[in-house]
């Protein structure tokens, strides 16, 4: 096992070349380098997740994940209300967008859309939610999405709050 001097030295030497440093470097030969790799075995990994930026764990955010599950044939209907409308008409309503996704593989595939949205709180949620089914705009968007029959057969909705250890949001 090596000393402390040796591990002080490993950990420089990987520590500059994690930076570039040494690899500019003429000096650089290729058994120090095959030498100090042992090295990087060292490096404070602790420290460094410790660094990253995590969820403030007194914030009141909550997140919802939302799963539409569409009547056959409808999912392209679904999408092209959410891009032409929804998305816009949340935000207007205080609801933020996170993340939306389809699935890869069928049967969902054809008929499910999944979102997560964020609101300031639990309470705002419900005010949020409730304002925007209120929204006369809102309720002509889904009527006119629907002219050809509903689009949405089932909705499964789960509040989330982050965890201490996620990394932050964007």
């Amino acid at each position: 096992m090596p000393g402390a001097a040796a591990r002080a030295r490993d950990f420089t030497i990987c520590s500059q070349m994690l930076r570039g440093k040494m690899l500019e470097s003429p000096a650089m030969k290729r058994r120090t380098l095959l030498q100090s790799l042992s090295g990087i075995t060292m490096l404070p990994t602790t420290a460094w997740a410790a660094s990253l930026p995590k969820a403030d764990p007194a914030s009141t955010t909550v997140y919802e994940l939302r799963v539409y599950h569409t009547y056959e044939g409808k999912l392209n209907d679904l999408l092209k209300r959410f891009r032409e409308h929804t998305t816009k008409l949340f935000e207007k309503h205080g609801i933020r967008n996170v993340a939306y996704w389809t699935p890869l593989d069928e049967p969902a595939k054809s008929s499910t859309l999944i979102y997560i949205l964020s609101h300031p709180s639990r309470e705002a949620a419900a005010a949020n939610w409730k304002a925007f089914q209120d929204d006369p705009e809102w309720k002509s968007v889904r009527d006119k999405s629907e002219e050809n029959g509903k689009i949405v057969e089932k909705v499964d909705s789960t509040f989330m709050v982050l965890t201490d250890f996620s990394p932050p949001v964007r």
